[in-house]
């Protein structure tokens, strides 16, 4: 005990000689158990209602007070609500209302038994016959209950920000919405919801560093998945026809308004399917998830309203980066004479190792960030697309899809390439990338195109960003406000 009490600031301190106080008094400060008759949000509903619930128990966190004399008002929150409290001296007794007033602080989570009654001002209000504590809050709530606003202490102790920010506790329940929403219609469109490895031998199905791991029993190096397609593609393989995954997925890489290191997707494919499938499973998904969390499409992000109601645009890479910068990517079909034009026009692109990887950093500088209503941009270049089918006719894009609304990304499709020898040539091709630099590359994965060679079905595959698709259906700016414990530098 006394090493405890070493821990704790002055006035820490200060609170727990209060739980020392109730421990003297017989008082258990942490019960192991509530007896709840409603939540508060079922008790406005019942007296809104005209119904009588007669003598309730509600719980919850003491948030407010306002003491007068022998008369005290407070309020308590619990994940349903909020409701005042009256608790006066004649109801309570001398002893307990005393024994209230010297040892319960703002944050205690209380015990209140009682009826409810209306206040002339109109405030639904429990009276108090009965009060108990159900834990005693030794650290007090943040100085400001109306918001926790420094960005650090919100994100490194997330419980306060929930516990004093009631508009953050909306965004996690809309989360909660969206997922379910996208949850039931991959179900209700056949698709088997299942689970791949985590811990993986070799990493595939985007371009990205892994997190690396050792496994003394194995005495091996494994790998944190970057992305779930191979495997789920190997169940197609397998015969399953339709399957899908909401997972985390890790990538060890740079940390920005739209990406951290670990993150979650919702990866789905269908046999028998191709890229305008998975248009179709986009648009229904985005339509599903909105409603779900706004009960609209019309949709308001930052500066911009946007319609969410199909169909989408459809645009082409190469029409998108000609209209914006005046370079037309199918005359400049080579890494040279690509680069040579956006030097030319001395456009602003970070260094790159291949044509289409250039391909990419020009439109994300210059294009992605004017998509403001949803549009599909097409035809991808086939060294960045590794799992994509080429286009017919054109060998140098493929039949690859990304999603954008108003500026940013929000998933990815291709039909899939499904021809061993095609994929083991880009396998090959990325080792080739891999030796010159491009710590992205895929590693070659023999098994995989074993798959392969017994025979995957002509198949349509998706990616999207749980996250991401939060932050755009709740009006957030930054990743780290839709994840509840954001990896943060030291």
């Amino acid at each position: 005990m006394t090493e405890f009490i070493e821990t704790l600031n002055d006035l820490e301190k200060e609170r727990y000689q209060k739980v020392l106080r109730l421990r003297e008094r017989g008082v258990n400060p942490y019960p192991p158990r509530a007896k709840r008759t409603h939540t508060i949000a079922e008790a406005r509903e019942s007296f809104e209602k005209g119904e009588d619930p007669g003598i309730i128990t509600l719980v919850g966190r003491m948030t407010a007070n306002r003491w007068t004399g022998k008369i005290t008002f407070a309020d308590i929150r619990d994940g349903s609500g909020r409701i005042q409290l009256f608790l006066r001296q004649n109801n309570l007794g001398d002893e307990t209302y005393k024994n209230f007033l010297k040892d319960y602080d703002l944050g205690d989570f209380v015990q209140a038994t009682g009826t409810l009654f209306q206040t002339k001002t109109g405030e639904l209000t429990l009276q108090v016959a009965e009060l108990e504590l159900l834990a005693k809050a030794i650290a007090p709530m943040p100085e400001k209950y109306h918001g926790l606003t420094d960005k650090e202490t919100r994100y490194r102790q997330r419980y306060l920000d929930l516990m004093v920010n009631e508009d953050v506790r909306a965004v996690f329940r809309t989360r909660q919405r969206i997922v379910t929403a996208m949850r039931a219609y991959l179900d209700r469109k056949g698709f088997i919801e299942v689970e791949t490895p985590a811990l993986q031998p070799l990493y595939g199905g985007a371009l990205a560093k892994p997190f690396v791991t050792y496994h003394n029993e194995l005495e091996r190096n494994l790998y944190l998945r970057i992305a779930d397609e191979l495997y789920l593609k190997r169940l197609l393989v397998g015969m399953y026809e339709r399957v899908y995954e909401i997972s985390k997925d890790f990538r060890n890489e740079g940390v920005d308004a739209t990406h951290l290191p670990e993150f979650t997707m919702m990866e789905c494919y269908q046999a028998f399917g191709d890229l305008s499938d998975m248009m179709q499973v986009v648009e229904d998904i985005f339509v599903e998830c909105a409603q779900a969390a706004l009960g609209t499409l019309q949709i308001t992000y930052g500066e911009h309203q946007v319609d969410l109601t199909p169909p989408f645009a459809r645009v082409a890479m190469r029409d998108a980066i000609l209209e914006k910068t005046g370079i037309d990517i199918y005359v400049d079909d080579s890494f040279e004479k690509l680069q040579a034009r956006i030097a030319e026009r001395e456009l602003s692109v970070e260094p790159q190792l291949s044509w289409g990887k250039l391909v990419e950093k020009l439109f994300g500088a210059y294009v992605e960030p004017t998509l403001i209503a949803p549009t599909f941009i097409i035809d991808f270049p086939t060294d960045i697309s590794p799992f994509a089918k080429k286009k017919p006719g054109d060998a140098r894009v493929t039949e690859r899809f990304e999603i954008y609304v108003a500026g940013g990304e929000y998933g990815n499709a291709f039909t899939e390439l499904n021809d061993p020898e095609d994929q083991w040539q880009r396998f090959m091709e990325q080792q080739s990338n891999r030796a010159r630099g491009d710590v992205e590359a895929q590693q070659m994965d023999d098994d995989y195109v074993q798959a392969l060679k017994h025979g995957m079905p002509p198949t349509g595959g998706l990616g999207m960003g749980i996250d991401r698709l939060t932050m755009l259906l709740t009006n957030q700016h930054s990743i780290r406000d839709v994840v509840l414990y954001p990896q943060l530098r030291n």
